[in-house]
């Protein structure tokens, strides 16, 4: 089986993570630009955390055979601080239109503010002149209310269903993203968000049509293996071994797109030298 975590945050994780990852079979992960858990204060820092993830985070992956895409916005929690976001915002295209970013996001809602729906619906229009996909956060609390006024926002703003997936959908709003028309994101992380076991459930009701399955695992207790471990969970219930293959595999290539993931035929060339370095410096390639 190989997997493609399409939401995982590894800035935040370690090289140990990214070798059990692939020896667990994962062989592509996508990382969203999210909140690093502090506010930032300047622009600036926002500047080099998205060179860091277009660039070093994509050959510290390929050094442990892993392909490294991501997705380029202004998360909603950092939407609030306005005069900051501005700055954000105006810096954003030169990000969105560089090899390996392959979707605007992860946009949404924290505390459903007009500031954040003011970044929103920026970076929507962003996306839409550029026709790249949109991941869609939604918020923690009053999922449901967030999740159907962001869609609503996305129809009114002309974004085909199909070009967007509203994440972190858990039983209470899957229903209502797939008979929209959208892709629903299903995040199986500690405490927070689903359990395997709640997946399993959510995956028995709806299949895997319009389906992602994401570990989203940053600097919080979370688990990068949490995918598999989920796929896991589904084959001891029965599961047929080539559903799940559609699900952690073809789904996410189809909604990113195969020419914007852009993955190696054979995959990534594993680097045993790279890997074994204190760091991955000894990769050029990838600065462009």
């Amino acid at each position: 089986m190989r997997y493609i975590d399409p939401h995982i945050h590894c800035y935040s994780r370690t090289t140990d993570d990214y070798e059990a990852m692939y020896l667990a079979g994962v062989r592509a992960v996508v990382e969203p630009s999210f909140w690093l858990g502090q506010p930032r204060t300047s622009a600036g820092t926002f500047r080099d955390y998205f060179h860091s993830i277009l660039e070093f985070e994509r050959a510290r992956a390929a050094d442990f055979g892993i392909t490294h895409r991501c997705t380029m916005g202004l998360n909603p929690k950092e939407s609030n601080n306005e005069a900051l976001a501005e700055e954000v915002l105006d810096m954003l295209p030169e990000f969105l239109d560089q090899h390996g970013v392959v979707a605007v996001g992860e946009l949404g809602f924290d505390e459903i503010t007009a500031a954040e729906e003011k970044a929103l619906r920026v970076q929507i229009e962003m996306a839409v002149a550029r026709d790249m996909p949109i991941l869609v956060h939604t918020p923690h609390r009053d999922k449901a209310r967030g999740a159907i006024l962001l869609m609503d926002i996305l129809e009114e703003m002309g974004v085909s269903p199909d070009k967007a997936i509203i994440d972190h959908s858990t039983e209470e709003t899957t229903k209502a993203i797939l008979d929209r028309g959208f892709w629903a994101g299903h995040t199986v992380y500690p405490q927070t968000k689903l359990t395997p076991e709640r997946f399993a459930n959510i995956y028995q009701e709806f299949g895997i049509e319009r389906m992602l399955l994401n570990s989203s695992a940053d600097w919080g207790k979370a688990d990068p293996l949490l995918v598999v471990k989920s796929v896991a969970l589904l084959e001891h219930r029965g599961a047929d071994p080539a559903t799940l293959q559609r699900l952690v595999w073809d789904n996410p290539i189809e909604f990113f797109g195969a020419e914007r993931m852009d993955l190696p035929a054979n995959g990534e060339a594993f680097d045993p030298v790279a890997a074994n370095a204190t760091h991955s410096s000894l990769r050029k390639d990838f600065a462009q």
